[in-house]
């Protein structure tokens, strides 16, 4: 994306957006119009079906956790 068409997406959702005062299907009209020119037309990313991934093994969330604290602690400023 320029730098010219990301200026026009800002001024667009500056003005159109449904938090501001914008009419909503203005602005799904508008965000469709932007993104369909920003992809190409072989992308697929977003056609894909939702895959729901289920919660992790115990083993795995318990090393998770004991990672996740063990950089807590080592990054801990000294005052």
């Amino acid at each position: 994306m320029t730098e010219e068409e990301r200026a026009a997406y800002r001024a667009f959702v500056r003005e159109n957006h449904p938090d501001r005062g914008g009419d909503p299907e203005v602005f799904a009209a508008g965000l469709a119009r932007f993104r369909d020119a920003d992809r190409p037309a072989d992308d697929a990313r977003f056609d894909a079906p939702v895959e729901v991934v289920g919660p992790l093994p115990f083993p795995v969330r318990v090393g998770v956790a004991l990672i996740r604290t063990w950089r807590r602690r080592r990054n801990q400023r000294v005052i």
